[in-house]
């Protein structure tokens, strides 16, 4: 079955008009990518996902902003531009063009892999798409995209220079029966292995692209992984949730002398050995495998301390219940952390969680490093590498705390 076969659908997107509450249209004139269903005050019948939707204000009738509907999600309308404009290849086309533009800085350091749409922050909700090497790798969230599928691939395959083109889905679309797509599908050149090599700013590393979690890789710490790779040198280094080794293939690559891998996942750690000998080093790179809070306890109870901590968790606040929770998780990680940090060590404690606002999580590292007694000096706050552009309050997700302990 030919690319166009599995994307095809007998539904011819409609263009609906529509009208919000002032809550609704004040934030779609404030730039808010997102429009929820109680917004909406009027809508053609029968909207099916897919549909263009167009915004008028209350008042004056004047179109402020253009959207996609969305019938599955309580995101009723994903907005695409809030502005009046013409929604055709061309438009996507420049959209992409734009995006590219933002990454060129990034392009012309020795890195060749980088982040191309991110999602709502590049005018695309719903839809990722990362390139590794001359792979790009399109991730789809939502069904709004099927009907503009064709051409979005087409201009993201012209303006990436990518040989081969690869979509990945999520759990949902996975799920869906309005589309022939695979998760993993090739839709465009061909994959002679499905583990890519590619280089993050000199260091060598590989992706997945058909089975690797999101689209193979983790390109939004591509940054801090340099800078802790400079601060490794002649060090011993512990890289907590380690998954692919990406700090710890930095640090190795930059002269560490002894780099320690843990995750709870063999898989990911026989990734991060693979990835530390796409390499050359001399240091020693060992693994540990197990639950990081119970494995880190462990290595305080055996009197390890490394120069350098890196811990960077999963997200632990998937809902806004599980919000508190989520807070002591990080002050128990970083009083474990400052634990196995050696004298004049140096401690990096990351999160993920968009719901834990930065300015909560660096006055929560700051409080337990205090709470527990260890002088220090907060070195740098860090958070997206510039192929993540944070263009709304909840695009911002990562951040990233350097502390200095001086004794």
């Amino acid at each position: 079955m030919s690319f166009l076969e599995k994307i095809s659908t007998t539904y011819q997107p409609k263009r609906l008009a529509v009208k919000l509450n002032a809550k609704g249209e004040q934030s779609v004139v404030k730039g808010h990518p997102w429009v929820f269903s109680n917004s909406i005050v009027k809508i053609n019948d029968a909207a099916k996902t897919g549909d263009l939707a167009i915004v008028f204000s209350k008042n004056k009738n004047k179109v402020i902003g253009l959207g996609l509907y969305d019938a599955a999600s309580p995101i009723r309308i994903k907005m695409l531009i809030n502005s009046p404009a013409n929604i055709n290849s061309e438009f996507f086309q420049e959209q992409i063009k734009n995006a590219y533009q933002k990454r060129e800085e990034l392009l012309k350091t020795n890195t060749n892999s980088y982040r191309l749409l991110f999602g709502e922050n590049d005018g695309f909700p719903g839809l990722i798409a990362d390139v590794y090497a001359e792979v790009l790798v399109v991730k789809l969230y939502s069904e709004i995209w099927l009907p503009y599928l064709e051409t979005i691939l087409h201009s993201l395959q012209q303006v990436s220079n990518s040989k081969t083109v690869v979509v990945r889905l999520s759990r949902g679309l996975q799920n869906s029966s309005n589309h022939n797509l695979n998760d993993g599908d090739v839709v465009y050149g061909t994959l002679e292995n499905e583990t890519i090599q590619f280089v993050e700013h000199g260091v060598n590393f590989s992706a997945n692209v058909i089975k690797g979690h999101k689209t193979g890789y983790f390109l939004d710490h591509r940054e801090n992984r340099r800078r802790v790779g400079e601060l490794s040198k002649g060090k011993t280094v512990l890289d907590v949730f380690s998954y692919a080794g990406g700090f710890s293939v930095h640090a190795l690559a930059n002269g560490a002398d002894e780099v320690t891998s843990l995750d709870i996942s063999k898989q990911a750690l026989d990734i991060a050995r693979e990835n530390g000998k796409l390499n050359s080093y001399s240091g020693i790179h060992k693994t540990i495998s197990g639950d990081a809070f119970q494995e880190l306890k462990s290595l305080i109870n055996k009197g390890k301390r490394y120069d350098v901590v890196v811990i960077d968790p999963p997200s632990f606040a998937k809902q806004q219940s599980e919000v508190e929770l989520a807070k002591k998780k990080y002050a128990q990680l970083a009083e474990l952390g400052a634990k196995l940090t050696a004298k004049k060590g140096l401690l990096v404690l990351a999160s993920c969680s968009s719901r834990v606002l930065a300015q909560s999580f660096f006055d929560i590292n700051i409080q337990t490093l205090r709470h527990y007694g260890r002088m220090f000096n907060t070195v740098l706050k860090t958070h997206h590498d510039s192929d993540h552009p944070v263009t709304y309050p909840e695009g911002a997700y990562l951040k990233c705390g350097y502390y200095q302990f001086l004794d």
